[in-house]
Protein backbone atom coordinates (compact mmCIF):
# COMPACT_ATOMS: atom_id res chain seq x y z
CA UNK A 1 0.00 0.00 0.00
CA UNK A 2 1.58 3.32 -0.86
CA UNK A 3 0.13 6.89 0.47
CA UNK A 4 -0.50 10.37 -1.65
CA UNK A 5 -0.74 13.67 -0.43
CA UNK A 6 -3.93 15.21 -0.83
CA UNK A 7 -1.72 18.79 -2.81
CA UNK A 8 -0.12 15.84 -5.00
CA UNK A 9 3.47 17.21 -4.68
CA UNK A 10 4.90 15.39 -1.81
CA UNK A 11 6.62 12.07 -2.13
CA UNK A 12 4.86 8.82 -2.09
CA UNK A 13 5.68 7.03 0.41
CA UNK A 14 4.41 3.69 2.30
CA UNK A 15 3.02 3.42 5.62
CA UNK A 16 5.93 3.54 8.04
CA UNK A 17 7.42 6.54 6.85
CA UNK A 18 3.73 8.23 6.77
CA UNK A 19 2.90 6.90 10.13
CA UNK A 20 6.06 9.11 11.05
CA UNK A 21 5.25 11.77 8.30
CA UNK A 22 2.25 12.87 9.68
CA UNK A 23 1.43 16.07 7.59
CA UNK A 24 2.93 15.63 3.97
CA UNK A 25 5.74 18.22 3.29
CA UNK A 26 3.80 20.14 0.56
CA UNK A 27 0.82 20.89 3.28
CA UNK A 28 -1.40 18.16 1.99
CA UNK A 29 -2.92 15.48 4.17
CA UNK A 30 -1.77 11.81 2.83
CA UNK A 31 -4.54 9.24 1.33
CA UNK A 32 -4.42 5.44 0.41
CA UNK A 33 -3.29 5.54 -3.64
CA UNK A 34 -6.16 3.24 -3.96
CA UNK A 35 -8.97 2.23 -1.38
CA UNK A 36 -9.15 -1.42 -0.60
CA UNK A 37 -12.35 -3.47 -1.60
CA UNK A 38 -14.25 -6.05 0.03
CA UNK A 39 -16.33 -8.65 -0.92
CA UNK A 40 -19.36 -9.47 0.73
CA UNK A 41 -17.73 -12.55 1.66
CA UNK A 42 -15.13 -10.56 2.99
CA UNK A 43 -17.03 -8.82 5.29
CA UNK A 44 -19.23 -11.72 6.41
CA UNK A 45 -15.53 -13.56 7.85
CA UNK A 46 -15.24 -11.12 10.22
CA UNK A 47 -18.48 -12.58 12.18
CA UNK A 48 -17.37 -14.13 15.61
CA UNK A 49 -14.05 -12.39 15.98
CA UNK A 50 -12.71 -10.83 18.81
CA UNK A 51 -12.41 -6.70 18.63
CA UNK A 52 -8.67 -7.14 18.44
CA UNK A 53 -8.84 -9.77 15.77
CA UNK A 54 -11.52 -7.51 13.84
CA UNK A 55 -9.41 -4.70 13.72
CA UNK A 56 -6.10 -6.96 12.54
CA UNK A 57 -8.03 -7.50 9.19
CA UNK A 58 -10.03 -4.46 8.43
CA UNK A 59 -6.24 -2.36 9.03
CA UNK A 60 -3.96 -4.87 7.49
CA UNK A 61 -4.24 -3.55 4.01
CA UNK A 62 -3.29 -0.49 4.61
CA UNK A 63 -0.32 -1.82 6.53
CA UNK A 64 1.41 -3.62 3.34
CA UNK A 65 4.62 -4.86 4.14
CA UNK A 66 5.56 -2.01 6.48
CA UNK A 67 5.09 -4.27 9.41
CA UNK A 68 5.46 -7.87 9.61
CA UNK A 69 1.97 -9.49 10.40
CA UNK A 70 2.94 -11.21 13.38
CA UNK A 71 4.02 -7.74 15.25
CA UNK A 72 0.77 -6.18 14.02
CA UNK A 73 -1.26 -8.23 15.65
CA UNK A 74 0.45 -8.35 18.86
CA UNK A 75 0.39 -4.60 18.98
CA UNK A 76 -3.23 -4.17 18.35
CA UNK A 77 -3.73 -6.80 21.08
CA UNK A 78 -1.57 -5.01 23.29
CA UNK A 79 -3.31 -2.06 22.94
CA UNK A 80 -7.38 -3.32 23.39
CA UNK A 81 -5.80 -5.64 26.41
CA UNK A 82 -6.43 -2.74 29.03
CA UNK A 83 -9.76 -1.73 28.20
CA UNK A 84 -12.86 -1.34 30.73
CA UNK A 85 -15.10 -3.32 28.57
CA UNK A 86 -14.53 -7.25 27.19
CA UNK A 87 -16.41 -6.49 24.08
CA UNK A 88 -13.79 -3.27 23.91
CA UNK A 89 -16.72 -1.04 21.70
CA UNK A 90 -19.91 -2.96 22.96
CA UNK A 91 -23.29 -1.93 21.26
CA UNK A 92 -25.95 -0.45 23.70
CA UNK A 93 -29.42 -0.27 22.26
CA UNK A 94 -31.66 2.62 22.71
CA UNK A 95 -35.16 1.50 20.89
CA UNK A 96 -35.71 -0.48 18.17
CA UNK A 97 -33.29 -0.26 15.61
CA UNK A 98 -31.39 2.37 17.28
CA UNK A 99 -28.47 2.02 18.80
CA UNK A 100 -25.17 3.87 20.51
CA UNK A 101 -21.79 1.88 20.00
CA UNK A 102 -20.10 3.15 22.82
CA UNK A 103 -16.21 4.29 22.12
CA UNK A 104 -15.35 5.15 25.70
CA UNK A 105 -13.92 2.10 27.84
CA UNK A 106 -10.15 3.27 26.86
CA UNK A 107 -7.91 4.89 29.29
CA UNK A 108 -8.81 8.24 29.15
CA UNK A 109 -12.24 7.79 28.80
CA UNK A 110 -12.66 8.90 25.01
CA UNK A 111 -12.88 7.28 21.07
CA UNK A 112 -9.81 8.81 20.87
CA UNK A 113 -8.05 5.63 23.28
CA UNK A 114 -9.10 3.15 20.15
CA UNK A 115 -6.85 4.83 17.66
CA UNK A 116 -3.76 6.09 19.99
CA UNK A 117 -3.31 3.33 21.92
CA UNK A 118 -2.76 1.52 18.43
CA UNK A 119 -0.81 4.50 16.97
CA UNK A 120 1.45 5.30 20.13
CA UNK A 121 2.68 1.31 19.89
CA UNK A 122 2.92 1.01 16.31
CA UNK A 123 5.39 4.16 16.52
CA UNK A 124 7.36 2.61 19.61
CA UNK A 125 7.64 -0.34 16.60
CA UNK A 126 8.79 1.55 13.79
CA UNK A 127 11.60 4.08 15.96
CA UNK A 128 13.16 0.84 17.67
CA UNK A 129 13.74 -0.84 14.18
CA UNK A 130 15.24 2.62 12.79
CA UNK A 131 17.15 2.94 15.76
CA UNK A 132 15.38 6.61 15.89
CA UNK A 133 13.80 9.39 17.86
CA UNK A 134 10.86 11.79 16.95
CA UNK A 135 9.08 14.81 18.65
CA UNK A 136 5.49 14.41 18.43
CA UNK A 137 3.70 17.81 18.59
CA UNK A 138 -0.35 17.94 18.43
CA UNK A 139 -3.32 20.62 18.88
CA UNK A 140 -6.01 18.91 21.16
CA UNK A 141 -9.81 20.62 20.95
CA UNK A 142 -9.88 18.66 24.52
CA UNK A 143 -9.87 14.29 23.87
CA UNK A 144 -6.66 13.83 21.31
CA UNK A 145 -4.32 15.11 23.96
CA UNK A 146 -5.05 13.21 26.52
CA UNK A 147 -5.20 9.77 24.53
CA UNK A 148 -2.06 11.15 22.94
CA UNK A 149 -0.48 11.43 26.29
CA UNK A 150 -1.28 8.50 27.84
CA UNK A 151 -0.06 6.27 24.55
CA UNK A 152 3.51 7.96 24.50
CA UNK A 153 3.97 8.75 27.84
CA UNK A 154 7.75 6.97 29.11
CA UNK A 155 8.04 6.28 25.79
CA UNK A 156 12.00 6.14 24.96
CA UNK A 157 12.01 7.86 21.45
CA UNK A 158 9.00 10.09 21.74
CA UNK A 159 8.85 13.33 23.58
CA UNK A 160 5.36 14.80 23.32
CA UNK A 161 4.50 18.39 23.17
CA UNK A 162 0.21 18.83 23.16
CA UNK A 163 -1.31 22.09 22.49
CA UNK A 164 -4.66 23.28 23.97
CA UNK A 165 -7.00 26.15 24.22
CA UNK A 166 -6.32 27.85 27.26
CA UNK A 167 -9.94 27.58 28.88
CA UNK A 168 -11.17 25.78 26.37
CA UNK A 169 -11.34 22.23 27.43
CA UNK A 170 -13.27 20.40 30.46
CA UNK A 171 -11.75 20.44 33.83
CA UNK A 172 -11.21 16.94 33.58
CA UNK A 173 -9.89 17.07 29.89
CA UNK A 174 -7.29 19.17 30.96
CA UNK A 175 -6.34 17.37 34.13
CA UNK A 176 -5.80 13.90 32.20
CA UNK A 177 -3.17 15.82 30.29
CA UNK A 178 -1.38 18.44 32.80
CA UNK A 179 -1.40 16.03 35.55
CA UNK A 180 0.87 13.30 33.76
CA UNK A 181 4.19 13.46 35.35
CA UNK A 182 6.59 11.68 32.73
CA UNK A 183 9.47 13.69 31.58
CA UNK A 184 8.56 13.45 27.91
CA UNK A 185 5.31 15.21 28.66
CA UNK A 186 4.84 18.45 27.60
CA UNK A 187 1.97 20.55 27.78
CA UNK A 188 0.98 23.67 26.06
CA UNK A 189 -1.99 26.14 27.27
CA UNK A 190 -2.49 28.47 24.13
CA UNK A 191 -4.60 31.94 24.71
CA UNK A 192 -6.69 31.61 21.67
CA UNK A 193 -8.74 28.92 19.97
CA UNK A 194 -8.51 25.17 18.84
CA UNK A 195 -7.90 26.45 15.22
CA UNK A 196 -5.46 28.53 16.66
CA UNK A 197 -3.75 25.84 18.11
CA UNK A 198 -4.16 23.68 15.06
CA UNK A 199 -2.82 26.51 12.83
CA UNK A 200 0.72 26.49 14.87
CA UNK A 201 0.80 22.90 14.88
CA UNK A 202 0.76 22.82 10.57
CA UNK A 203 3.05 26.01 10.80
CA UNK A 204 5.62 24.13 12.99
CA UNK A 205 5.66 21.19 9.73
CA UNK A 206 5.22 23.52 7.82
CA UNK A 207 8.51 25.25 8.40
CA UNK A 208 11.48 22.51 7.10
CA UNK A 209 14.55 23.29 9.04
CA UNK A 210 12.10 23.22 12.23
CA UNK A 211 10.98 20.39 11.30
CA UNK A 212 13.62 18.47 10.51
CA UNK A 213 15.84 19.72 13.13
CA UNK A 214 13.18 18.08 15.83
CA UNK A 215 12.14 15.14 13.62
CA UNK A 216 8.71 16.34 14.32
CA UNK A 217 5.98 14.07 13.66
CA UNK A 218 2.09 14.20 14.28
CA UNK A 219 -0.60 12.18 16.15
CA UNK A 220 -3.42 14.32 15.25
CA UNK A 221 -6.18 12.63 12.90
CA UNK A 222 -3.24 14.91 9.89
CA UNK A 223 -1.54 11.22 10.34
CA UNK A 224 -3.16 8.94 8.20
CA UNK A 225 -2.75 6.10 10.71
CA UNK A 226 -5.60 7.61 13.30
CA UNK A 227 -8.31 7.35 10.30
CA UNK A 228 -6.88 3.97 9.34
CA UNK A 229 -7.63 2.49 12.95
CA UNK A 230 -10.99 4.37 13.36
CA UNK A 231 -12.53 2.81 10.78
CA UNK A 232 -11.96 -0.87 12.45
CA UNK A 233 -15.05 -0.09 14.89
CA UNK A 234 -17.45 1.25 12.02
CA UNK A 235 -16.93 -2.62 11.01
CA UNK A 236 -17.30 -3.75 14.07
CA UNK A 237 -20.75 -2.20 14.59
CA UNK A 238 -22.14 -2.90 11.74
CA UNK A 239 -21.06 -6.52 11.35
CA UNK A 240 -22.57 -6.85 14.52
CA UNK A 241 -25.87 -6.13 13.03
CA UNK A 242 -25.76 -7.99 10.33
CA UNK A 243 -23.47 -6.26 7.61
CA UNK A 244 -23.08 -6.92 4.92
CA UNK A 245 -26.35 -8.05 4.47
CA UNK A 246 -28.25 -5.44 6.17
CA UNK A 247 -26.80 -1.56 5.78
CA UNK A 248 -26.26 0.13 8.29
CA UNK A 249 -26.62 4.35 8.76
CA UNK A 250 -23.97 6.01 11.40
CA UNK A 251 -24.65 9.68 12.94
CA UNK A 252 -20.91 10.89 14.25
CA UNK A 253 -20.40 13.83 16.21
CA UNK A 254 -17.63 15.55 14.82
CA UNK A 255 -15.92 19.17 14.59
CA UNK A 256 -12.63 18.71 12.59
CA UNK A 257 -14.04 15.49 10.36
CA UNK A 258 -11.58 12.88 11.02
CA UNK A 259 -13.75 10.61 12.62
CA UNK A 260 -16.71 10.22 10.05
CA UNK A 261 -13.86 10.24 7.42
CA UNK A 262 -13.15 6.65 8.88
CA UNK A 263 -16.61 6.05 8.15
CA UNK A 264 -16.36 6.82 4.89
CA UNK A 265 -13.40 5.19 4.45
CA UNK A 266 -15.30 2.03 5.47
CA UNK A 267 -17.87 2.48 2.95
CA UNK A 268 -15.49 2.84 0.07
CA UNK A 269 -14.03 -0.35 1.08
CA UNK A 270 -17.24 -1.87 0.73
CA UNK A 271 -19.11 -1.66 3.86
CA UNK A 272 -22.92 -0.91 3.22
CA UNK A 273 -23.11 2.22 5.01
CA UNK A 274 -26.26 4.76 2.85
CA UNK A 275 -25.53 7.58 4.91
CA UNK A 276 -22.88 9.30 7.15
CA UNK A 277 -24.97 12.06 9.59
CA UNK A 278 -22.70 14.21 11.27
CA UNK A 279 -23.74 16.05 14.70
CA UNK A 280 -22.73 19.69 15.24
CA UNK A 281 -22.99 22.55 18.06
CA UNK A 282 -23.23 26.39 17.78
CA UNK A 283 -20.06 25.66 15.94
CA UNK A 284 -21.48 24.34 13.14
CA UNK A 285 -19.68 24.73 10.04
CA UNK A 286 -19.75 21.11 8.59
CA UNK A 287 -23.96 21.09 9.44
CA UNK A 288 -23.60 24.53 7.33
CA UNK A 289 -21.75 22.98 4.37
CA UNK A 290 -24.21 20.31 4.30
CA UNK A 291 -27.13 22.31 4.00
CA UNK A 292 -26.15 24.73 2.01
CA UNK A 293 -23.48 24.30 -0.06
CA UNK A 294 -21.29 26.80 1.23
CA UNK A 295 -18.49 26.25 3.55
CA UNK A 296 -17.86 29.19 5.58
CA UNK A 297 -15.88 30.29 8.52
CA UNK A 298 -16.81 32.12 11.54
CA UNK A 299 -15.35 32.98 15.05
CA UNK A 300 -15.65 29.95 17.17
CA UNK A 301 -17.83 29.77 20.60
CA UNK A 302 -17.36 28.28 23.49
CA UNK A 303 -19.75 25.40 24.22
CA UNK A 304 -21.02 22.58 26.52
CA UNK A 305 -19.31 20.25 23.59
CA UNK A 306 -15.50 21.69 23.43
CA UNK A 307 -13.87 18.92 21.45
CA UNK A 308 -16.27 19.86 18.54
CA UNK A 309 -15.65 24.06 19.09
CA UNK A 310 -13.82 24.19 15.78
CA UNK A 311 -14.25 25.69 12.73
CA UNK A 312 -11.16 25.12 10.07
CA UNK A 313 -12.21 21.17 9.74
CA UNK A 314 -8.54 20.22 8.56
CA UNK A 315 -9.58 15.66 7.38
CA UNK A 316 -12.97 17.72 5.18
CA UNK A 317 -9.76 18.28 2.80
CA UNK A 318 -9.30 14.30 2.43
CA UNK A 319 -12.84 14.12 1.41
CA UNK A 320 -12.92 17.18 -0.97
CA UNK A 321 -9.35 15.16 -2.65
CA UNK A 322 -11.91 12.43 -3.11
CA UNK A 323 -14.85 14.46 -4.96
CA UNK A 324 -12.08 16.18 -7.20
CA UNK A 325 -10.99 13.25 -8.64
CA UNK A 326 -8.22 12.71 -6.38
CA UNK A 327 -6.40 15.59 -8.52
CA UNK A 328 -3.85 17.36 -5.89
CA UNK A 329 -3.27 19.58 -8.51
CA UNK A 330 -6.82 20.99 -8.81
CA UNK A 331 -7.82 21.22 -4.77
CA UNK A 332 -4.71 22.84 -3.75
CA UNK A 333 -5.58 26.35 -5.14
CA UNK A 334 -8.81 25.57 -3.62
CA UNK A 335 -7.72 25.13 -0.41
CA UNK A 336 -5.48 27.99 -0.65
CA UNK A 337 -8.35 30.12 -1.37
CA UNK A 338 -10.30 28.48 1.44
CA UNK A 339 -7.92 29.73 4.06
CA UNK A 340 -6.97 33.11 2.53
CA UNK A 341 -11.00 34.15 2.80
CA UNK A 342 -12.44 31.89 5.24
CA UNK A 343 -15.60 31.28 2.84
CA UNK A 344 -15.58 28.44 -0.51
CA UNK A 345 -18.27 26.49 -2.62
CA UNK A 346 -17.18 23.72 -4.25
CA UNK A 347 -19.50 23.94 -6.97
CA UNK A 348 -23.12 22.76 -7.08
CA UNK A 349 -22.91 18.91 -8.55
CA UNK A 350 -19.70 17.81 -6.58
CA UNK A 351 -21.90 19.58 -3.56
CA UNK A 352 -24.66 17.43 -4.47
CA UNK A 353 -22.78 14.14 -4.88
CA UNK A 354 -21.43 14.67 -1.11
CA UNK A 355 -25.23 14.97 0.03
CA UNK A 356 -26.46 11.90 -1.30
CA UNK A 357 -23.85 10.48 1.68
CA UNK A 358 -23.89 13.39 4.10
CA UNK A 359 -26.56 15.31 6.10
CA UNK A 360 -25.49 16.86 9.52
CA UNK A 361 -27.75 18.61 11.95
CA UNK A 362 -27.00 21.37 15.11
CA UNK A 363 -27.86 21.57 18.91
CA UNK A 364 -26.75 24.66 20.50
CA UNK A 365 -26.06 24.18 24.47
CA UNK A 366 -30.06 24.63 25.38
CA UNK A 367 -31.04 21.74 23.09
CA UNK A 368 -27.91 19.56 24.06
CA UNK A 369 -28.79 19.53 28.21
CA UNK A 370 -32.53 19.09 27.31
CA UNK A 371 -31.62 16.15 25.14
CA UNK A 372 -29.46 15.09 27.66
CA UNK A 373 -31.80 15.02 30.82
CA UNK A 374 -34.66 13.69 27.78
CA UNK A 375 -32.45 10.66 26.98
CA UNK A 376 -31.61 9.66 30.39
CA UNK A 377 -34.91 10.38 31.63
CA UNK A 378 -36.70 7.91 28.77
CA UNK A 379 -33.63 5.31 28.70
CA UNK A 380 -31.65 5.28 31.77
CA UNK A 381 -28.91 6.26 29.75
CA UNK A 382 -26.46 9.00 30.57
CA UNK A 383 -24.75 10.33 27.44
CA UNK A 384 -22.37 13.36 27.70
CA UNK A 385 -22.48 16.41 24.99
CA UNK A 386 -20.66 15.39 22.78
CA UNK A 387 -22.24 11.89 22.10
CA UNK A 388 -25.86 13.08 22.91
CA UNK A 389 -25.51 15.67 19.86
CA UNK A 390 -24.53 12.71 17.48
CA UNK A 391 -27.69 10.44 18.84
CA UNK A 392 -30.53 13.61 18.20
CA UNK A 393 -29.01 14.25 14.83
CA UNK A 394 -28.95 10.26 13.81
CA UNK A 395 -32.80 10.82 15.01
CA UNK A 396 -33.86 13.74 13.45
CA UNK A 397 -32.29 12.77 9.97
CA UNK A 398 -33.23 9.13 9.72
CA UNK A 399 -34.87 7.81 6.98
CA UNK A 400 -37.23 4.58 6.48
CA UNK A 401 -34.52 2.53 4.02
CA UNK A 402 -34.54 -0.22 6.12
CA UNK A 403 -31.04 0.44 7.42
CA UNK A 404 -29.91 0.48 11.37
CA UNK A 405 -29.01 3.86 12.93
CA UNK A 406 -25.66 3.53 15.44
CA UNK A 407 -24.61 6.79 17.20
CA UNK A 408 -20.96 6.76 17.95
CA UNK A 409 -20.80 7.50 21.49
CA UNK A 410 -17.43 9.37 21.85
CA UNK A 411 -16.58 10.17 25.74
CA UNK A 412 -17.79 9.08 28.55
CA UNK A 413 -20.23 11.23 30.54
CA UNK A 414 -17.90 11.53 33.78
CA UNK A 415 -15.39 13.67 31.51
CA UNK A 416 -18.51 16.58 31.59
CA UNK A 417 -19.71 16.26 34.95
CA UNK A 418 -21.12 20.04 35.25
CA UNK A 419 -23.01 19.66 32.06
CA UNK A 420 -24.21 16.36 32.92
CA UNK A 421 -25.57 16.76 36.24
CA UNK A 422 -27.31 20.29 35.05
CA UNK A 423 -29.28 18.23 32.71
CA UNK A 424 -29.81 14.77 34.47
CA UNK A 425 -29.89 15.42 38.14
CA UNK A 426 -26.94 13.31 38.82
CA UNK A 427 -23.08 13.89 38.62
CA UNK A 428 -21.77 10.87 36.43
CA UNK A 429 -18.51 9.10 38.64
CA UNK A 430 -15.20 8.87 37.25
CA UNK A 431 -13.89 5.16 37.22
CA UNK A 432 -11.67 4.57 40.40
CA UNK A 433 -8.48 4.40 38.88
CA UNK A 434 -9.05 8.17 37.87
CA UNK A 435 -10.70 9.38 41.56
CA UNK A 436 -8.03 11.67 42.82
CA UNK A 437 -7.62 13.36 39.50
CA UNK A 438 -8.89 16.53 40.92
CA UNK A 439 -6.12 16.21 43.90
CA UNK A 440 -3.25 15.53 41.31
CA UNK A 441 -0.39 18.41 40.52
CA UNK A 442 -0.76 20.05 37.03
CA UNK A 443 2.06 21.29 35.07
CA UNK A 444 1.57 23.17 31.90
CA UNK A 445 2.79 26.34 30.46
CA UNK A 446 0.75 28.82 29.12
CA UNK A 447 2.02 30.73 25.86
CA UNK A 448 0.28 33.38 23.50
CA UNK A 449 -0.93 32.04 19.40
CA UNK A 450 2.66 32.90 18.75
CA UNK A 451 4.41 30.55 16.46
CA UNK A 452 7.60 31.71 17.55
CA UNK A 453 7.03 31.34 21.54
CA UNK A 454 5.97 27.68 20.80
CA UNK A 455 8.90 26.88 18.68
CA UNK A 456 11.26 28.60 21.27
CA UNK A 457 9.86 25.93 23.98
CA UNK A 458 9.98 23.34 22.17
CA UNK A 459 13.28 24.30 21.37
CA UNK A 460 14.41 24.92 25.00
CA UNK A 461 12.95 21.79 26.08
CA UNK A 462 14.86 19.65 23.91
CA UNK A 463 18.20 20.93 24.06
CA UNK A 464 20.66 18.59 23.33
CA UNK A 465 17.91 16.03 21.77
CA UNK A 466 17.92 17.66 18.35
CA UNK A 467 18.87 16.42 15.26
CA UNK A 468 21.08 19.59 14.50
Amino acid sequence: MRYVSTRGKAPVLLFDDVLLAGLARDGGLYVPESWPRWTRADIRALRGLSYADLAVRVMRPFIGKSIREADFAGIVADAYAGFDHAAVAPLKQMRGDRWILELFHGPTLSFKDYALQVVGRLFDHVLKARGQRVTIVGATSGDTGSAAIEACRDRDAIDIFILHPKGRVSDVQRRQMTTVRSANVHNIAVEGTFDDCQDLVKAMFNDAAFRDRFNLSAVNSINWARIMVQIAYYFAGAVALGAPDRPVTFAVPTGNFGNVFAGYGARRMGLPIPRLIIGSNSNDILTRFFSRGVMEMVPVVPTLSPSMDIQVSSNFERLLFEFYGRDGARLTPVMERLRARGAASFGVGRWRRMRKVFDGHRLDDAETKREIGRVYAETGQMLDPHSIIGLVAGERLAVADGSALIALATAHPAKFPVAVEEATGVRPALPPRLADLFERRERCDVLPADIAAVKRLIADRMGAKATA
